[in-house]
């Protein structure tokens, strides 16, 4: 693949030339003096969040030469569905002057269950130990702190190399095409897109996909309802007809999980971002707006988001795990006319398919947005939780059925509060399902929500449809079903019993933990393996 470079074009450092392994950023969130990388800085940079995966023995290092086409998305895409370790490529096909290398299952899960949400705890700065409980919690510290403001500074490292206008050419970078059905090249699948209100109060970074058109623009999806379209519609009433516009890569890995996250409308993820470590996050200013992106960014692409220009997008295997060769539509172009970049620079992607990986588990985190949004409006909800079985359409709530009885209430005005209220609000955007329990099912456990759901929620009569409700449009039995594609396919289901809204409780369910006096689980569970079975972790599964 033919790769040059010409005009204006800063100089790569020597170091470039030296392959692997990779050079150690001298630029860190805090610095550290210690022979280990700060696990707690990690989470504000990038490149320190890579050195310690490579610490915790999560990353597999690929010094030869790889394929971006298919390849890198194969082995990405298998280490998804086998929790293997983070891959980095430091040796991709048709690289040049320091673009680039590609990382991979920036949010998987890991292959230890002790350590199963480690990657996800990485990027917050947590142990890698940490419960998903633990996880969702940190996301939603900023809502009770102040927003803290970026710091402004002159330069970082995503300024060390840059490229102008026709010296682009996008073809020419080594842009990986990830499954054999998508339409085009992904260049864009885990950066974070960056753009402003017109009154430059709200900057609002998010994450969706993009495919090379041509040798300047990307083709992106954005999706109705979603916040950039928000943006979008704020820009059309002032008569615009295009705004600038920034896509980073690498940057802060808390950054990029909170630009997934459904963060309320008119919160700038910058600000939520500090809030949430208690540090403002540094920037840098675009070289062609006044867009901030943040200062350790891998690579930066800048340039402006056409809101009358648009090109098919699609076909691209998504996370819902099914591919429909005609499922192609008309998006808008976004231009690039400036591309900077830092030393040895790294571009990060997504492979989705079937369970699991990031867009898993970034769906799953929004279950504490909606916990929060529910018990700010007085609902007697004690926790929820988005199964990644169900690739995060389902969320399960758990109710506390003694305040539930106090609001003498009905099961049919119960659920329809709930569904209104959820499935109205961003945080369930990603939701078509929601499920009530009560006091002896573990929300968090997947068997203990099928348990319940079959043998507790009657087809029919304890379901309740909501067809007048934004849709998940990337739902297959939405855009490839029966009946409207643009409204409805949302339901609660009530797994809650009739007794329950009354507050009692006299049932219980027929387990090892529940069914056996405490004196015989005792005598079984220390004589387990002299009676010759294998040695289990736990041989309870109640709550």
């Amino acid at each position: 693949m033919a790769f040059v470079f010409t005009g204006r074009v800063s100089r790569p450092s020597a170091h470039l030339r030296i392959p692997r392994p990779f050079a150690r950023s001298a630029y860190r969130a805090q610095s550290t003096t210690s022979s280990q990388p700060d696990h707690v800085a990690a989470q504000l940079d990038f490149r320190t969040f890579v050195d310690v995966l490579r610490a915790d023995g999560d990353l597999a290092e690929i010094n030869d030469q790889v394929d971006p086409h298919l390849e890198v998305g194969a082995i990405v895409r298998r280490v998804s569905e086998v929790n293997g370790k983070a891959p980095l490529f430091n040796n991709v096909k048709g690289a040049k002057n320091g673009l680039w290398r590609i990382f991979g299952n920036a949010a998987s899960l890991r292959s230890r269950e002790e350590e199963k949400y480690g990657r996800i705890a990485r990027s917050f700065g947590l142990p890698p130990d940490s419960s998903w409980k633990a996880i969702l919690q940190r996301s939603q510290e900023a809502k009770r702190r102040p927003p803290i403001p970026p710091r402004i500074l002159p330069t970082g490292p995503c300024k060390q190399h840059k490229i102008f206008g026709d010296d682009i050419d996008l073809h020419k970078l080594p842009a990986p095409k990830l499954h054999q059905g998508d339409a085009g090249k992904y260049l864009q699948t885990y950066g974070v897109h960056v753009l402003q209100s017109p009154d430059g109060k709200w900057t609002n970074w998010s994450i969706f996909r993009g495919m090379i058109h041509d040798s300047r623009r990307l083709v992106c999806l954005v999706g109705s309802g979603q916040h950039n379209s928000v943006i979008r519609d704020m820009w059309l009433k002032k008569g615009k007809t295009e705004v600038s516009w920034a896509l980073a890569f690498g940057v802060p890995p808390a950054a990029s999980v909170v630009a997934a996250c459904p963060v309320p409308q008119g919160v700038s993820e910058a600000e939520y971002v500090g809030a949430m470590v208690g540090q403002p996050l540094d920037v840098v200013k675009c070289e062609l707006s006044d867009l901030l992106v943040p200062a350790n960014s891998e690579i930066v692409m800048e340039g402006t988001f056409s809101f009358k220009d648009k090109a098919p997008e699609g076909p691209f295997e998504d996370y819902l795990g099914l591919h429909f060769s005609d499922d192609q539509h008309m998006q808008p172009l976004f231009t690039v006319n400036a591309i900077t970049y830092r030393d040895g620079a790294i571009l990060p992607v997504s492979v989705p398919g079937k369970i699991t990986d990031e867009s898993h588990v970034t769906a799953s985190m929004a279950s504490e947005e909606l916990l929060e949004l529910l018990r700010q409006h007085g609902y007697p909800v004690i926790d929820a939780f988005a199964p990644l079985e169900t690739y995060a359409t389902w969320c399960a709530l758990k109710v506390d059925v003694k305040k539930l009885a106090e609001m003498r209430t009905t099961p049919e005005e119960f659920c329809n509060k709930i569904g209104n209220l959820a499935f109205n609000d961003k945080s369930s955007m990603l939701m078509n399902r929601i499920m009530l329990f009560g006091h002896d099912v573990d929300v968090g456990n997947f068997r203990d929500i099928m348990w319940a759901l079959a043998t507790r929620c009657r087809p029919g009569q304890d379901e309740y449809v909501f067809d007048d409700i934004p849709v998940l449009p990337l739902t297959p039995y939405m855009s490839h079903g029966r009946g409207d594609p643009t409204r409805g396919g949302k339901v609660v289901s009530d797994c809650l019993f009739p007794m329950e809204y009354e507050g009692k409780i006299s049932f219980r369910g027929c387990d090892f933990e529940r069914s056996y006096p405490e004196e015989i689980k005792e005598r079984v569970g220390s004589n387990w393996t002299a009676m010759g079975f294998d040695e289990v972790e736990s041989l309870s599964r109640s709550t």
